[in-house]
C-alpha cells in the first residue's frame, strides 16, 4: 500500500476510537501489521504532571517494554525526551541501556527506531517499532514510521481535545445536578465536586459521570 494509503487508513482508525487509549493501542497494531519485518510497535506518551500512557502490539516485547519503563530508560522514553529519532542496531548489546539487553535477548528483539511524537499542549511521546534481525531500521521503514508518527500527532490531539470537551460538559451537567440537589450557587457546586473529586482519589469527570447517572436513576 502507498504511503498515502496507509495514512489515510491510520487517519480512519484512530478518529473512529472512542478514546485516546483505544487510538493508541489501534496505532501500535497498525504499524506492526503494516510493516514488514516489524516485531513489535511500542506507543508512549508522557503528560506533564500525568502518569505515563503507553500501547504495545506484537508477538514479542512486552518485557522489554515493562522494564523499559518501570526504568524510565530505553529508546521509546529517550526519543520522546529529547524530540529525536534513536536508533540501535544491536539492542542485546547497546550499552545505552545496559538493563535491557538481557529482555531485548529473551524476547527476540534486536533492533529498534524510535520516532519522537509531540501531541500539542498535551504530551511528548514516540513510535517504537522493533526488528528481530540485528542491523540499522531501513530508510523506508523509517520514512513510513516518522510518516505515521507525523499524522498521529495531529489525530492524537483532535482525540484529546474532543475528550476534554466531553469531560467538560460532564462537570457541567454534575454541577447543575448539585445546584438542584442542594440549591446552591455556581461557585459552590464545582467546588463541591472538586472536593468529592480529591475525596475519593478519583478524576473530576470520573465522578461527574457517576453522579450524573445516579440522578438520572433517581428521576426514572
Amino acid at each position: 500500500m502507498e504511503l498515502a494509503g496507509l495514512l489515510h487508513e491510520l487517519t480512519v482508525r484512530l478518529l473512529s476510537a472512542d478514546s485516546l487509549n483505544q487510538a493508541l493501542d489501534r496505532l501500535a497494531a497498525f504499524v506492526t501489521a503494516t510493516l514488514p519485518g516489524v516485531a513489535r510497535c511500542a506507543v508512549v506518551l508522557i503528560g506533564e504532571g500525568g502518569p505515563l500512557t503507553s500501547a504495545g502490539s506484537g508477538t514479542a516485547g512486552e518485557t522489554f517494554d515493562h522494564l523499559q519503563y518501570a526504568g524510565s530508560a530505553g529508546p521509546g522514553l529517550e526519543a520522546a525526551r529529547t524530540r529525536a529519532v534513536v536508533t540501535s542496531g544491536d539492542l542485546t548489546g547497546d550499552d545505552r541501556w545496559p538493563e535491557l539487553c538481557e529482555a531485548a535477548r529473551s524476547d527476540g528483539l534486536r533492533a529498534v527506531a524510535a520516532v519522537p511524537m509531540d501531541v500539542r499542549r498535551t504530551a511528548v511521546g514516540a513510535v517504537s517499532v522493533y526488528l528481530d534481525r540485528a542491523g540499522e531500521v531501513g530508510p523506508e521503514v523509517l520514512v513510513t514510521v516518522m510518516a505515521m508518527a507525523g499524522q498521529a500527532e495531529v489525530l492524537l490531539g483532535e482525540l484529546h481535545r474532543r475528550e476534554a470537551l466531553t469531560e467538560g460538559a460532564e462537570v457541567d451537567r454534575a454541577a447543575g445536578v448539585i445546584i438542584a440537589q442542594r440549591g446552591c450557587g455556581v461557585q459552590e457546586a464545582y467546588a463541591i465536586l472538586h472536593e468529592s473529586a480529591q475525596r475519593l482519589g478519583l478524576p473530576q469527570a470520573a465522578v461527574a459521570e457517576r453522579l450524573v447517572a445516579a440522578a438520572a436513576r433517581n428521576a426514572g
